[in-house]
């Protein structure tokens, strides 16, 4: 999610998370936290990557749109600081061709990626992302949200314990998209609430 001091400037960066079906070119740190929170976010369903698109009948213009699937339709993502610099008659392609594909505008600020508890939270679930869970410790964690429902973290935890602390996993099946966790309404922890993802 975040650049690296050994990788900034590299044109190569992508993102990938459960919610994408192929990486998405995020070249810029916002942009890649954005996409982070989105993977993160139960409101958002598939994550995906529009590099050209249609002007009208002809016209194909490079629209390097990210687009976020919810409940109320296709968004792209507009993400403020990792905005690209296009003349005036670029972007009035660009906008002609996003209307065409039935996009709405989901536009991110940098004070909405400042934005706290969220920030700190995203940061901390996501840096688990590949941590690896095992099959029976999966198991567990997934049969008791699916039994009892939803519930606090620190339930959650002491009813699944082991020898080794069961909390990386849970964050590690957030970020697989199996489980969602409240990552706005107060710091990570005991009483954060965790739900079975259906």
């Amino acid at each position: 999610m975040f650049s690296p001091k050994a990788r900034r400037g590299r044109p190569d960066l992508f993102f990938s998370s459960a919610k994408t079906a192929a990486p998405i070119p995020a070249r810029h740190p916002a942009l890649r936290e954005a996409l982070a929170i989105a993977s993160l976010d139960p409101a958002i369903g598939t994550i995906s990557h529009f590099a050209k698109a249609h002007a009208g009948p002809a016209q194909v213009v490079d629209v390097d749109a990210v687009v976020l699937t919810r409940l109320d339709g296709p968004w792209y993502l507009d993400v403020v600081p990792a905005r690209r610099v296009r003349d005036l008659d670029e972007e009035g392609l660009v906008q002609i061709a996003l209307r065409e594909l039935g996009l709405q505008q989901l536009v991110v600020t940098a004070e909405d990626l400042r934005s706290e508890p969220r920030r700190s939270n995203t940061r901390l679930v996501w840096s688990y992302k590949d941590r690896p869970v095992s099959v029976p410790l999966r198991l567990r964690i997934l049969k008791a949200l699916a039994d009892e429902g939803p519930m606090e973290l620190g339930r959650l935890l002491e009813m699944v314990s082991s020898e080794l602390d069961p909390s990386p996993a849970v964050m590690s099946l957030a970020c697989l998209n199996l489980l969602e966790l409240d990552l706005t309404s107060e710091p990570l922890g005991p009483s954060t609430l965790v739900r079975y993802r259906t």
